[in-house]
């Protein structure tokens, strides 16, 4: 079974490509995560998705609370751009709301020795979050215990 060239199927060509991936962002400035994935869902039908597209799909799954499909992105993304350091902090992010403490907390001291103060503010607030033992609210413990 031969795959479709969905483009040549609709006429289009990279300016409309470029159209649809701006009605996604402008859904994103909007806060209407769900519906901008549906475009870049579109998207990665059309053509292949390039590493930008990758990462702010991940991103959207992390936003949405879908950490095994933003895990997947990420990861997909920085296979095409293993630099890229956002991408970097928000696999750390997807690997701690899967639960995957060790690897986060593995992931975010190597992004605590990077040169950027941001970021290693970023990887430090990280591991502070994950890395200390849940704190109970002095104003909720009674709360807890009865």
């Amino acid at each position: 079974m031969s795959k479709k060239n969905w483009l040549d199927v609709l006429g289009w060509n990279k300016d409309e490509v470029n159209d649809l991936r701006f009605v996604a962002y402008s859904y994103i400035k909007e806060g209407v995560y769900d519906v901008a994935l549906t475009f870049f869902d579109a998207l990665a039908v059309l053509v292949p998705p390039t590493s930008y597209d990758l990462q702010t799909m991940g991103a959207l799954h992390l936003q949405i609370g879908n950490g095994l499909k933003a895990l997947d992105f990420l990861d997909r993304a920085l296979k095409l751009d293993p630099a890229h350091i956002p991408t970097q902090i928000n696999r750390v992010k997807a690997l701690f709301m899967l639960g995957y403490k060790r690897q986060g907390l593995l992931a975010a001291t190597e992004l605590s020795k990077n040169e950027n103060k941001e970021v290693k503010e970023q990887a430090a607030a990280l591991i502070l979050a994950f890395a200390t033992p849940n704190i109970i609210n002095p104003q909720r413990k009674n709360e807890i215990n009865s």
